[in-house]
Formats: structure tokens, C-alpha cells, sequence
């Protein structure tokens, strides 16, 4: 299957609005981080290729381990951190000695935004401020993503390493 960068972003931009709800993944009823990312890969790809098991909030101070990013390693095309584009998926991490327990997906460039599901809130679209650059911790794109984009060093760009920032 091919895919365009303006197909997810569509996509991800109809999930605006969706109150979070831990666990769930239901486009305009609710969903968490991980539930955006899951609902944008049913609407495009239709199933999803593994079903996460049940976590609570605390699950990736609880595990210590990078569960989210190796999850995304077995489904999604990882990239440079400092290399990502609309359509892309970061995944944050709270603290440096922390797993990245958080996901978003790049809604545009120039000036970079992303959309993200977060406790208390709805799904919103937000700057990738500074504040979120420096989590950044993982980075990966869609498989058949079609339409490339330049893969420069942007300034204020994570320094592509996949480990704290």
C-alpha cells in the first residue's frame, strides 16, 4: 500500500477534539496517545497488527523498558528524531532515565505541530515547542509513505540519538 503524508495528517486531524480516555482508541468517543496511533493505522491500514496489552498509567516507570518504541520498531519505519515530517510519529519521554511513554503524530512543518492525546484533555494540535523537542526520543514514519521530504538538519532539531534528549 502507498501513502501520502497529507492522507495521515487527514486523518489524524479528525481525531481533534476526541477526549482522552485511557486504553481506548475511538475516533470522536475517546482515545489515549496510544489510541490516536492506533486509530490513525486502522483508518488507513485497517486491522491492527497486535492488540497492546492492558497498562496502566504508571506502566513504563512500572516496566522499565522501551515497550512503546519496540512496539513501533515491529510496525512503523523508525527515523532520525531530528529527521521527521507531517505524517510521522514521535514518541516522548518525561525524564532522561525514563522509557518514552508518550506518542504524537507531526501534523506540519514550518512550524512544526503535532497532534497528541493527553490526560484531562482532547486530542489537540500543538506547536512542537521547545519544551517537547528536548523529549523527544524516538522517531518513526508510516510504512508506504510515498512522498518524502528533504531530511536536513533543521535548527533546534533533536540531536537524532535515540536515547534521552
Amino acid at each position: 500500500m502507498t501513502l501520502t503524508r497529507a492522507q495521515i495528517v487527514a486523518e489524524t486531524r479528525q481525531w481533534l477534539g476526541t477526549p482522552y480516555r485511557h486504553q481506548a482508541s475511538l475516533k470522536g468517543v475517546g482515545c489515549d496517545c496510544l489510541g490516536l496511533v492506533r486509530g490513525v493505522w486502522r483508518a488507513l491500514f485497517g486491522l491492527e497488527p497486535e492488540s497492546p496489552p492492558p497498562y496502566s498509567p504508571d506502566w513504563a516507570e512500572a516496566l522499565q523498558q522501551e515497550a512503546l518504541a519496540q512496539a513501533a520498531a515491529r510496525h512503523l519505519v523508525r527515523i532520525r528524531p531530528d529527521q521527521f515530517g507531517p505524517g510521522d510519529v514521535l514518541l516522548f519521554r518525561w525524564r532522561a532515565h525514563l522509557p518514552a511513554k508518550h506518542a504524537a503524530i507531526v501534523t506540519s512543518r514550518a512550524p512544526d505541530r503535532m497532534a497528541h492525546a493527553h490526560d484531562g484533555a482532547a486530542v489537540a494540535e500543538v506547536a512542537i515547542a521547545p519544551w517537547w523537542r528536548r523529549r523527544i526520543a524516538y522517531a518513526f514514519r508510516f510504512p508506504g509513505v510515498t512522498d518524502w521530504i528533504r531530511t536536513e538538519n533543521r535548527p533546534g532539531a533533536s540531536s537524532g540519538r535515540a536515547g534521552p534528549c
